[in-house]
């Protein structure tokens, strides 16, 4: 998932409530990171900490996984926020002018930890993955539709959006095919191909993958979705002791890459050889969970981890 813009002030922390946001300011003030403490917080980007009071912290009761740590992302913007909702489980979206809006109501609480979900860049576009495997739920926020299945099945699982949004990149679970489709579920390209794409460029076409073996990727391949040529893998030079936790494209097209550092999380602009490029770095926060723009359901560092697990 993309990676938003993560300005981290040092100015001491005001708590804010949500209604009390002014609509519109000089310069746009954004998420910067969630964090659950007694509940979920929004930590801005001027300072401010605005609680969430409405979010479930973890699965009811009469969940399939009661007590599982429910969902909270921030789109990759960091202008929107999304979260299981006390009252009734569903899964809404939020801006921080706005009101709630309900995804989808396929989305429930009732399946938190069977189903995960993902949004595009923008917070325009939601989709679960399922423990089945497949896909669950695709929702355009934009049109208010749920969407049904692509090419009427379901065995897809999401390698992701492009960084403007309009497209999405799937894999087949069987068969090696990766398609991308447009917002309306339409291919506009399909390749058989051994590879696992983990980013879509804004071209469409342009993707890149991953190579070695979980957790400790070092290595990252670009290759063309139309024609199926890859360029070799090269090693994405990163401090020792850091990997390839999560990696995207940039509006430009440039390859992004996070990775988990002994203090929090480094963002890093990787060129065609490897080299990096350190754009910025973001201290954790004091608590045990914490959630940044663009993340999925988990990250490695979205957890901290107890000493008594190390």
């Amino acid at each position: 998932m993309t990676l938003g813009a993560l300005l981290l002030t040092t100015a001491p922390l005001t708590v804010v409530p949500l209604a009390a946001r002014p609509a519109a300011a000089a310069t746009p003030v954004t998420i910067a990171y969630a964090q659950r403490t007694q509940t979920w917080e929004l930590v801005l980007t001027n300072g401010d900490v605005v609680p969430v009071p409405e979010a479930l912290a973890v699965a009811p009761e009469d969940a399939v996984n009661a007590g599982a740590r429910a969902p909270f992302l921030i789109s990759g913007d960091g202008r929107h926020f999304f979260y299981f909702r006390k009252s009734d489980g569903l899964f809404v979206e939020r801006a921080l002018t706005g009101k709630e809006r309900v995804v989808s109501r396929e989305i429930t609480a009732y399946a938190i930890d069977e189903e995960w979900p993902l949004v595009s860049d923008d917070g325009s576009y939601v989709i679960t993955t399922t423990s089945a495997p497949g896909l669950g739920a695709l929702v355009d926020l934009r049109k208010g539709k749920t969407l049904p299945p692509p090419a009427g099945r379901d065995d897809w699982s999401l390698a992701g959006f492009s960084p403007d949004s309009r497209r999405l990149l799937l894999q087949g679970v069987v068969g090696g095919r990766v398609t991308v489709f447009d917002r309306g579920l339409r291919a506009r390209s399909r390749l058989k191909t051994r590879m696992s794409p983990a980013a879509l460029a804004n071209d469409y076409r342009t993707a890149a993958e991953v190579v070695g073996t979980w957790p400790k990727f070092r290595k990252m391949r670009l290759f063309d979705l139309r024609t199926g040529r890859a360029r070799g893998a090269v090693t994405v030079r990163l401090p020792r002791g850091q990997y390839i936790d999560d990696l995207d494209f940039d509006k430009a097209g440039r390859v992004v890459v996070r990775s988990k550092t002994k203090t929090g999380v480094a963002v890093y602009r990787v060129s065609r050889t490897g080299k990096t490029t350190v754009l910025r770095t973001i201290t954790r926060p004091g608590t045990r969970i914490w959630v940044l723009p663009g993340d999925s359901t988990y990250e490695p560092w979205t957890e901290k981890a107890s000493k008594s697990s190390r």
